[in-house]
């Protein structure tokens, strides 16, 4: 498969990622957690088919402590008994949140209503913005088909 637009060096596609990399920075400042984060982000990547960021955020998660039992049982979560109950509640917002056209009403009160007992207001808030930027990336990467297995940690910051 041939790259057919290097979004990391294209000057218009530049300019987006960059502010779009901004955000990630806001929701980093907040009190989530980054074993949520990263894993939120590596199952909706793992959802959404984009190899750059599933090489991406699993070598993220292995850099910041993330054990190799959880990061390859994140596809399987629902199975797994390795994820304490906020976490399943991410990861179920996550999924609903990226299929949101396979359900009619997008994400369920249920789901929302189990993050909200795990999460704060700001928390959620996180949570809201991290799955939208990474399904935002991930459609980005995909249409262009960026390669992955490249990747180094701490690549972008």
């Amino acid at each position: 498969m041939e790259t057919r637009l290097d979004i990391h060096t294209n000057p218009v596609a530049v300019k987006a990622v960059k502010h779009l990399a901004a955000a990630g920075k806001v929701i980093k400042e907040s009190s989530l957690s980054a074993t949520t984060r990263e894993l939120v982000l590596l199952r909706t990547s793992q959802i959404n088919g984009c190899g750059f960021c599933v090489d991406m955020h699993t070598k993220e998660a292995a850099e910041a402590g993330e054990s190799a039992v959880r990061i390859n049982l994140v596809a399987a979560w629902r199975e797994a008994t390795v994820y304490t109950p906020a976490e399943r509640a991410a990861l179920e917002l996550a999924e609903q949140s990226t299929r949101i056209a396979d359900a009619a009403g997008g994400v369920t009160d249920e789901a929302w209503a189990d993050a909200a007992k795990h999460y704060d207001e700001d928390q959620l808030a996180a949570l809201v913005a991290l799955i939208s930027l990474i399904n935002a990336l991930n459609r980005m990467n995909v249409i262009t088909q960026q390669p992955a297995g490249d990747y180094t940690p701490g690549q972008f910051g």
